[in-house]
């Protein structure tokens, strides 16, 4: 087998005692790229500006060594861990992680006892940086509070989930949340060259390439995930080898995985289930019930029939006959209670029904819509207007500022704009003329209607 791209490793630097005792310092052999590559100050940081950027309140705290106690609350990647090792860098704070997968209650005692006795020696507080912090329990939890009252510790806990359902009251409340949305396209693209250029810390002795849209595609695929993306690109280094090229196609090769086999001993099946389906979308009642048959006296399972036909009835005809979904699903378990023959008759019925009812496949293509743009964009956040809040910490950082309850107007609809703000606008769902669609047709256009009169009568939401 040919040597790995990363068998040789690029060439040991001296490195100083500081570098060594460092909790961002790493050497790179046999480190993965996302860790080698993390950012070691708050200049290399991208992203999070209200944060880290010149007038952010976690510089300004750093510069001036006072930092308070904080709960980072973000998604996968957003760079939770990588601020708590900035701060303890910068700060005289002595950095102990936590896990809260693998520490208990005995482990968390043991650390506070001893950032007790230094602060007492030496005055030097202890920056304890707990991962997953939801995963601890109140009594784990309420351990910290007597340290982080007395100011021995400084505790940076990182959650994906809502700290206001997670993190106990009496020490949420001694900790400043720090909100950290998904890092932008623009942002993990960065990230991405950065780490194709770096000759040390990244990719840059392997003297690999890749253009500009590659990597925005790297970055849309891992939906701001830092992390993510810094992985792909690993693995799509490895695969292309030592002065590769990194394009599209080895993009799609290394993310995508196939699930679907063409076994060519089974055509003959894939045919009929090919002849049932265009002759049912084709309203052509005899020759499905045909192709129906001849699938069953061939030796096909009438379950697996069902399930196809089920999905025929969102596929093909959606709203335009919502019956068809419970016609079809109540034929199937008519079967699975008759079973063979008797319950092939409730199947056939439900051919029928198929083959005979007006056709849509407007639910079908919204949906499809709706993929192609959750595949080609990032994954937008709520809007804050929407968005639940049932706590006085959501509520303080905007969530619901605006919300009009559609059931207190005349018209039944609030003019909310529901849809992220980039995609404003966007229309996904187009019925036809066609059965119940055509009157669906009429109350989408009344719908829309009524928005937009409710828009111009308020004033705009608060942002």
């Amino acid at each position: 087998m040919a040597p790995s791209l990363f068998d040789d490793p690029p060439p040991t630097r001296v490195t100083s005692g500081d570098e060594q005792t460092d909790p961002l310092a790493r050497s790179s052999a046999g480190t993965p790229l996302a860790e080698r590559m993390r950012p070691r100050n708050l200049d290399e940081v991208v992203g999070h500006d209200a944060v880290v950027g010149e007038h952010g309140f976690l510089r300004q705290a750093i510069e001036h060594d006072r930092v308070p106690s904080l709960v980072l609350w973000g998604p996968p990647g957003s760079g939770k861990t990588t601020l708590a090792r900035i701060v303890a860098r910068e700060t005289a704070a002595r950095f102990v992680p936590f896990s809260a997968v693998t520490s208990g209650i005995k482990e968390v005692k043991q650390v506070m006892a001893e950032a007790a006795r230094l602060r007492a020696a030496d005055d030097r507080q202890t920056l304890v940086f707990v991962d997953e912090i939801h995963r601890f329990n109140k009594a784990q939890q309420d351990a910290f509070l007597p340290y982080v009252e007395q100011g021995d510790i400084v505790l940076v806990g990182a959650t994906t989930e809502n700290p206001s359902f997670e993190v106990v009251s009496a020490l949420l409340s001694r900790c400043r949340v720090v909100v950290l949305e998904p890092l932008s396209p623009a942002s993990v693209t960065s990230l991405l060259r950065r780490a194709l250029e770096t000759p040390t810390r990244g990719l840059g002795l392997y003297r690999l390439k890749a253009d500009d849209d590659t990597l925005a595609s790297m970055a849309q695929l891992t939906a701001g995930d830092a992390r993510a993306a810094l992985n792909l690109l690993e693995v799509a280094a490895e695969h292309v080898g030592r002065g590769g090229r990194i394009d599209e196609q080895t993009l799609q090769r290394v993310a995508q995985r196939k699930i679907l086999r063409y076994d060519k001993s089974g055509e003959e099946h894939y045919n009929l289930i090919s002849a049932l389906h265009k002759s049912l979308r084709e309203s052509d009642v005899d020759a499905s019930l045909y192709w129906f048959g001849r699938m069953l006296a061939s030796g096909e399972d009438p379950r697996y029939v069902a399930r196809r036909m089920l999905r025929f009835a969102s596929e093909d005809i959606g709203m335009a006959a919502p019956r068809a979904l419970e016609q079809t699903l109540a034929a199937w378990q008519a079967y699975e209670r008759l079973g063979s023959p008797e319950g092939e008759l409730a199947l056939a019925q439900a051919v029928v029904f198929l083959a005979l009812a007006p056709k849509s496949n407007a639910v079908y293509a919204a949906y499809k819509s709706v993929q192609r743009t959750l595949a080609e964009r990032p994954a937008d956040p709520v809007p804050p207007v929407i968005r639940n809040a049932p706590t006085r910490l959501m509520k303080d950082v905007g969530y619901g500022d605006g919300y009009v309850y559609a059931h207190d107007t005349e018209e039944g609809v609030g003019g909310l704009d529901c849809l992220p703000e980039s995609l404003a606008g966007t229309s996904f769902y187009h019925p036809t003329e066609r059965g119940f669609e055509a009157d669906l047709r009429r109350r989408l256009a009344a719908f829309d209607g009524a928005r937009k009169r409710a828009r111009q009568r308020k004033p705009p939401a608060k942002t």
